[in-house]
């Protein structure tokens, strides 16, 4: 089968235009602010906010949350979001820290 310089050209945009869009979903992850990191395990973020330590940490509420702290950069709606405690690292709308505030 002879394949058209066309159908060559087609071809090489689809495939160029997937990694991109793939090289842009890895680069999303790897913002992502990992619970292991040294500045977030300082302030005890977790993403998850309902496995907060209540014992450890007596002034979380139900319902605090990244997506409605002060700090959060993020749309309430979006999964994660930039946070202006952790730089360019991206923190969970559901996570919570010891920082968290909603004045």
């Amino acid at each position: 089968m002879k394949t058209s310089r066309r159908h060559f050209l087609m071809l090489s945009v689809g495939v160029g235009s997937s990694l991109a869009l793939s090289r842009a979903a890895c680069a999303e992850t790897a913002n992502r602010l990992s619970e292991a990191d040294p500045n977030a395990r300082a302030l005890a973020y977790v993403e998850d906010a309902s496995k907060v330590d209540k014992a450890k940490f007596p002034s979380y509420a139900a319902g605090q949350t990244c997506a409605n702290c002060s700090l959060f950069q993020g749309k309430a709606t979006d999964a994660y979001g930039g946070c202006t405690l952790f730089g360019d690292k991206q923190v969970a709308a559901r996570g919570w820290c010891s920082s968290y505030t909603n004045m």
